[in-house]
């Protein structure tokens, strides 16, 4: 049996799906998958030496209760597949996993972008509630002192 060329695997599966991604090097594929409250969820793919990588950004470092939303993350990733919620070095939360070379196949890279878009986008509103309240209250009341739209703000108008 031929080794896998994840490589390969990655960038058919993307072509024949018609998502918008570039390929930054050789090894690195940069995705943006659509979503509906999150309106974009950008995710790398990263080929290294023994597996691939997939990190996805959620949100920048929540402005406050940070605990809070460190709680929410952690009790939702026990239920996760092939992903869980992690912090980088400044604090902003991505979907992480790894893959070993032999799993990598369409089926599971599909699989594998599909839960990271269903867990960003039904995580964001929850997630920006959490961690940027205030904000969302200060920007909702400036809107309104100038008579500008609070289309993208209704989810939050509970908040009020």
């Amino acid at each position: 049996m031929a080794p896998i060329n994840p490589c390969a695997v990655i960038e058919e599966f993307l072509d024949s799906h018609s998502l918008d991604f570039e390929q930054k090097d050789k090894n690195t594929f940069l995705v943006t998958l659509p979503g509906e409250k999150k309106l974009e969820t950008h995710c790398a793919l990263i080929v290294g030496d023994h597996s691939l990588s997939v990190n996805a950004f959620v949100i920048r470092k929540p402005d406050e209760n940070q605990d809070s939303v460190h709680e929410w993350c952690l009790s939702k990733n026990a239920g996760m597949y092939g992903v869980a919620f992690a912090i980088n070095d400044v604090g902003d939360i991505f979907l992480v996993g790894r893959l070993p070379f032999t799993a990598v196949t369409e089926r599971e890279i599909d699989r594998l972008l599909g839960a990271i878009l269903q867990y960003s986008d039904s995580a964001f509103n929850p997630l920006l509630e959490l961690g940027f309240g205030s904000a969302i209250r200060r920007e909702w009341a400036w809107r309104v002192s100038r008579g500008e739209s609070l289309a993208n703000l209704q989810a939050f108008e509970h908040l009020i």
